[in-house]
C-alpha cells in the first residue's frame, strides 16, 4: 500500500460562490429519482409472493402468512388487465435518520428464462427462479420517504378485496409490514453475485447487519434498515438486497458496490484554508477506500476551522471522480464593498457624519476581496473605538444579492469633537505636606481636527509652585503613511519646584527649575505589543528663587547649571520603545528610553541618558502581586536638576520626595499585593528599595551629599486604593528603615 507521506494535493484558486442548497454534497447519483423504482416494485412484488405462496411448504410460515398471501393473490387478479404484471402491494416506509435513505423494490431477474407448469397446488419450476429486492443508489445526507400502493385500477373497483385494499390502504399497509419471511442464508457478494475480492469489506457489510440472520424471520421494513446500516458503514456506495428461492429456503444477498479507494484530492475555492490542515484532514484515508463517514467527519472537520477563526465558508460539495479523486468545492464569502453609515447619537436615524469615511476605513484590517471574518470584524470595532471619536461602533454583514459575497455596513455614532475641561491633581515635588502639592488643570480639546481624527490639546496646570502650560498637537496617523506612523508637535512652558534634588533651602526659601520646550516626535508599532518612538526636542532650562530672579548657584555654593551661566540650552534626540501585554495597568509592561544631548553649538550640553522600566503582574486567586523594577544612568555634562531622584510616593514610600538620593545612577525595586475589600475600595501592602548605586557624589555640586542623603533605603507599609473617574486614589500609611513615618496621597497609578 502506498504511505501517505507521498499523497499530493492541488488546490485552485478557482472562487465558488455560496451555493442556495443546503447539503455540503454533491454526487452524480443523488439525481436518480424514486419515482421509476416505484412502478418496479409494483410489477414485481406480487410476483415473489405469488411463487412462494404456492409452493408446498409455504404454511410453515403461520397462519398469519396465509392472510398476508391472500391478500396479495386479490391484488394480483385486480392488476392482471395492466399486461404482463402479476401485482403490488402496498408498503409504508417511513423517513429514515440514518445518514443513508434507501428506496426499496422488487424486480424479477430473468423473466424469459422461467417456465411454469401446474401440477395439482403446486407449481414446477423449469429453473429456480430469483425474485430481487432492488435498492438504487442513494444520496449521502438524503432520506428518503417511500410509499409503495396499489394504482387505482377501475378493473378492481367490483372486486370486494380490492374495494377494501383501497379504502383502508393505510391499516394493509401497516398489516403488510409486519409480516414475516423466513430466511435461511444471508450473503454479502459484489453487484455481478460475485464474492468481493477484498475480504474485508465483506466483513464490514456483515458486521453492519442487525436482523438480517440466517435462519431468520424478516419483514421488508428491517430489510431496509439493514440496507441502511451497510450504506451507514460508509464504505459502499450503493446495496442491493436480492432473494432467492432456493430449494432450502430464500437466499437473501446483499449486492454490494464499494467506493473506490482515495488516490488524490483536488480543492476549489480554498484561498484562506491552509493546505497543510487540508492534507492533514484527508491523508489518513489515502490508499484506502473511501469511507463516506469518515469523509464527512472530515468535512466538518474543516468547516470548524472556518468556523473557529470566524470565517463565513464551508465545503458546499464532494464528488468522487473516476480514478478515487476527491473534488472539494469550498465556498468563502468575500468583502463585496465596505460603506460607513453615520447614526444621530439621539434618534439613531441616518445622518451626516464630520469623520472623513476615508479616515475609518484606513484603520480597517478587513479589505474588499478579502474572506470575510467575524473575528477580523470584532478587532476592527474595537480598532475604530480606540480612536476616541466615536462613542459606538458596531458591524453589519449583509448578502450582495446572488453573488455569495458579502456588503460589510459599518453603523458609527460620533462624539462630541470638542469642549473645555477641569481637573486637578498632586505634585510629586512638595514635600511640605502631602495636601500642599494639590494643583488644578484647565484644558481645552478638539478631538477631530478637519474630521481627520487630529487632535489638538491646550491645556494650563497650576499649583502654589507649579505652573504647567503646554500645546500638543497629534496626527494618529500620517496620511499616505503604511506604517501607521503618528506625529505630535509639542511646546510646552514649565516651572517645578527644585526640592526634588535640592531640597529646601535651610534659608527658608524654595528653588524653581524652569524649562521651556518645543520638539517633534513620531510613533510608529514595531510589531503586535511592541511600538517605537523617535523625536527631536530644543531646550532651555534655567533655576530661579522665591523673587523669580535666576541664580546659578544654591545655598551650598553648589552649581545649579552644567554650563556655568544663568540658563543651559540643550538639543536632545530621544528613543524610547515600550512593550505592553494586556494594556491594563496591572499587565505586564517594559520601557526602555534614551535621549542623547546633541552639542551643535559649543555651548549647547552633550550628555546620554538611558532609562528602563519594567513590570510584572501576577494574579494569586483574589489577589495580585505586582512586581515592578526600575534603573537608569547618564554620562557627560548634564545639569544636577536632571540627576535621579530616589524616594517618595512614586519610588520608595517612607521617605520624602527625593530624600533617599540623588544620582548619575539608580535601582528602585516595589513589590505590592493588593485584595479586593468593599466594592470599589481595595486594600494593599507594599514594599520598596532604592539607590544610587554610589552615584551621588559623582553629581555636579554633589547636591545629595550637601544635604547628607543616605544614598539607599527602603520602606513598606499598607494603604487602600479608591477607583474614580480620575483613576486610582492611593492613601498609603509607609515605614523607611530609619523608622519614621509618613502618609503617602497619589492620584492615578505608580509610574
Amino acid at each position: 500500500m502506498p504511505q501517505n507521506d507521498d499523497v499530493r494535493f492541488t488546490s485552485s484558486s478557482l472562487k465558488v460562490p455560496l451555493p442556495p442548497q443546503p447539503s455540503p454534497f454533491k454526487f452524480p447519483f443523488c439525481s436518480r429519482t424514486i419515482a421509476s423504482q416505484m412502478a418496479k416494485t409494483r410489477n414485481s412484488l406480487a410476483q415473489l409472493i405469488d411463487s412462494v405462496k404456492t409452493r408446498s411448504d409455504f404454511k410453515r410460515f403461520g397462519p398469519g402468512f396465509s392472510h398476508f398471501w391472500n391478500r396479495s393473490t386479490e391484488l394480483t387478479h385486480s392488476e392482471s388487465r395492466l399486461g404482463n404484471v402479476s401485482g403490488g402491494v402496498g408498503v409504508l416506509m417511513g423517513k429514515s435518520s440514518l445518514l443513508c435513505s434507501s428506496s426499496l423494490s422488487l424486480i424479477r431477474s430473468d423473466e424469459s428464462t422461467i417456465g411454469t407448469q401446474k401440477s395439482g397446488s403446486r407449481t414446477q419450476y423449469g429453473k429456480e427462479e430469483e425474485q430481487r429486492l432492488l435498492v438504487p443508489k442513494s444520496s449521502l445526507l438524503c432520506s428518503a420517504s417511500l410509499a409503495l400502493t396499489r394504482p387505482d385500477d377501475p378493473a378492481t373497483q367490483g372486486d370486494s378485496s380490492g374495494r377494501e385494499a383501497q379504502s383502508k390502504g393505510h391499516s394493509t399497509s401497516r398489516v403488510h409490514d409486519e409480516e414475516r419471511v423466513l430466511i435461511s442464508e444471508v450473503l454479502v457478494r459484489n453487484k455481478d453475485g460475485e464474492e468481493l475480492e477484498r475480504k474485508d469489506l465483506e466483513m464490514e457489510a456483515l458486521q453492519a447487519l442487525k436482523a438480517c440472520r440466517a435462519n431468520s424471520a424478516l419483514t421488508v421494513r428491517e430489510v431496509q434498515e439493514d440496507v441502511h446500516r451497510i450504506i451507514h458503514s460508509g464504505y459502499f456506495s450503493s446495496c442491493m438486497p436480492v432473494a432467492v428461492d432456493t430449494r432450502d429456503g430464500i437466499r437473501l444477498v446483499f449486492q454490494v458496490e464499494p467506493n473506490q479507494e482515495f488516490q488524490g484530492l483536488v480543492c476549489e475555492g480554498a484561498n484562506v484554508l491552509p493546505a497543510k490542515f487540508l492534507e492533514d484532514s484527508l491523508r489518513d484515508g489515502y490508499g484506502k477506500v473511501i469511507n463516506l463517514r469518515r469523509l464527512d467527519e472530515a468535512i466538518s472537520s474543516i468547516n470548524g476551522w472556518y468556523m473557529e477563526r470566524g470565517f463565513f465558508a464551508l465545503v458546499s460539495a464532494v464528488e468522487i471522480l473516476s480514478g478515487g479523486i476527491l473534488r472539494l468545492q469550498v465556498s468563502e464569502a468575500e468583502v463585496n464593498k465596505i460603506s460607513i453609515r453615520f447614526l444621530d447619537r439621539k434618534t439613531g436615524e441616518p445622518t451626516t457624519g464630520k469623520t472623513k469615511p476615508e479616515t475609518i476605513l484606513r484603520q480597517l484590517t478587513t479589505k474588499k476581496g478579502q474572506v470575510y471574518s467575524m473575528l477580523q470584524g470584532k478587532r476592527d470595532v474595537e480598532t475604530v473605538l480606540t480612536m476616541g471619536i466615536m462613542e459606538d461602533v458596531s458591524i453589519i454583514p449583509q448578502p450582495a444579492g446572488d453573488t455569495g459575497k458579502v456588503d460589510m455596513v459599518m453603523n458609527v455614532v460620533e462624539r462630541p469633537s470638542g469642549g473645555f475641561s477641569a481637573g486637578g491633581g498632586i505634585s510629586s515635588g512638595i514635600t511640605s505636606g502631602p495636601l500642599s502639592g494639590l494643583i488644578g488643570s484647565f484644558a481645552y480639546s478638539h478631538r477631530n481636527v478637519f474630521g481627520r481624527n487630529q487632535k489638538l490639546n491646550i491645556s494650563l496646570e497650576r499649583g502654589q509652585i507649579d505652573s504647567i502650560f503646554r500645546i500638543n498637537y497629534t496626527d494618529p496617523w500620517i496620511e499616505g503613511d503604511d506604517k501607521r506612523t503618528s506625529r505630535t508637535i509639542m511646546v510646552q512652558n514649565s516651572r517645578t519646584p527644585g526640592t526634588l534634588v535640592h531640597g529646601d533651602q535651610p534659608d527658608g526659601s524654595c528653588l524653581t527649575i524652569g524649562r521651556v520646550t518645543a520638539g517633534i516626535e513620531f510613533s510608529q508599532p514595531i510589531r503586535p505589543k511592541w511600538s517605537g518612538t523617535a523625536g527631536l526636542f530644543f531646550q532651555h532650562a534655567d533655576v530661579r528663587e522665591e523673587k523669580g530672579n535666576p541664580v546659578i548657584k544654591d545655598f551650598y555654593s553648589s552649581p545649579l547649571t552644567a554650563s556655568g551661566k544663568i540658563h543651559d540650552d540643550m538639543l536632545l534626540a530621544k528613543f524610547e520603545s515600550v512593550y505592553t501585554g494586556s494594556g491594563d495597568q496591572g499587565s505586564s509592561m517594559f520601557v526602555v528610553n534614551m535621549e542623547q544631548g546633541l552639542p551643535v553649538l559649543h555651548e549647547w550640553l552633550s550628555f546620554n541618558r538611558v532609562n528602563a522600566r519594567a513590570r510584572k503582574g501576577i494574579e494569586i486567586g483574589p489577589t495580585r502581586l505586582l512586581l515592578s523594577l526600575c534603573g537608569g544612568h547618564v554620562v557627560g555634562n548634564f545639569p544636577p536638576h536632571e540627576a535621579f531622584a530616589i524616594g517618595g510616593t512614586n519610588s520608595v514610600r517612607g521617605y520624602e520626595e527625593g530624600a533617599v538620593g540623588s544620582g548619575r545612577s539608580y535601582a528602585v525595586g516595589s513589590g505590592e499585593i493588593s485584595f479586593p475589600m468593599l466594592g470599589p475600595v481595595g486594600g494593599v501592602i507594599f514594599a520598596d528599595y532604592g539607590t544610587d548605586l554610589g552615584s551621588g557624589p559623582t553629581v555636579p555640586g554633589d547636591p545629595a551629599g550637601a544635604r547628607l542623603k543616605p544614598g539607599s533605603g527602603y520602606g513598606y507599609g499598607f494603604g487602600i486604593r479608591v477607583e474614580s473617574p480620575l483613576g486610582p486614589l492611593r492613601l498609603e500609611y509607609a515605614f523607611n528603615d530609619r523608622h519614621a513615618k509618613r502618609f503617602h496621597f497619589g492620584v492615578g497609578y505608580r509610574n
